[in-house]
């Protein structure tokens, strides 16, 4: 009941991941995205077991291969069958997993820095899509995932109607730079781009708010700390 897009985007010696994500059910990418600052990312997805996409980046950590990490965490899983995954290392391509019972019609597609997946989707070449539309794609690496999700939804999207969509990138701080979550809407893929389109004027400005408040420029009410 879901489809997303793990990325890679490099700038010199500067890595960031993103992911994003669509699905049916609320609040997909609070259960579906895992990311770790200069070590990569990964989605757990289908029947959704938050818990593989913290062991992938565990073994991203470990050896940074990313083939490597899928094949460790889906041997002698309980219930992997069940389960669709994908990880992204800081260099080669993605890799993804999908169970024998995952949902519905499902794939996946891979290229250099980036993978997609997706499970009870509407055509089986959702994926490809997907990939196309960010290797294609220019701006930043958020708007390139937006740009994919949209493709996505274009090429069929999932059997139903999708509810929630989010998006969750990270760069070489500790904290997500940017994590937006449209949790229940008719058209979250087009709500998200909307929060975006807020979001990214001021995320440079907060990330240097975080490290020096001195120096970057306030945002909301005087005294305001979020």
């Amino acid at each position: 009941m879901t489809f997303s897009i793990v990325a890679r985007d490099r700038t010199g010696d500067r890595v960031r991941f993103g992911i994003a994500a669509s699905s049916s059910s609320p609040a997909v990418v609070a259960r579906v995205a895992h990311l770790r600052p200069g070590i990569g990312a990964a989605a757990s997805q289908n029947i959704t077991d938050p818990r593989l996409g913290v062991r992938l980046l565990d073994r991203l950590d470990e050896h940074g291969d990313a083939a490597r990490a899928i094949r460790e965490v889906t041997t002698g899983t309980d219930h992997i069958e069940y389960r669709q995954l994908t990880a992204l290392g800081t260099t080669g391509p993605g890799f993804a997993h999908s169970g024998a019972r995952t949902l519905g019609t499902h794939g996946s597609a891979t290229a250099d820095g980036v993978v997609a997946a997706g499970n009870m989707l509407a055509d089986e070449h959702v994926p490809q899509a997907i990939v196309d539309a960010f290797t294609a794609a220019t701006g930043e690496l958020e708007q390139r995932l937006v740009t994919a999700l949209r493709a996505g939804l274009i090429a069929g999207g999932e059997e139903g109607p999708v509810h929630s969509a989010g998006l969750v990138v990270m760069s070489d701080v500790d904290w997500p730079v940017t994590d937006l979550r449209v949790d229940w809407a008719d058209d979250p893929v087009d709500r998200l781009a909307e929060l975006l389109d807020v979001w990214l004027p001021q995320r440079d400005d907060y990330v240097t708010r975080g490290l020096d408040p001195s120096s970057a420029p306030s945002y909301g009410v005087p005294g305001d700390d979020s």
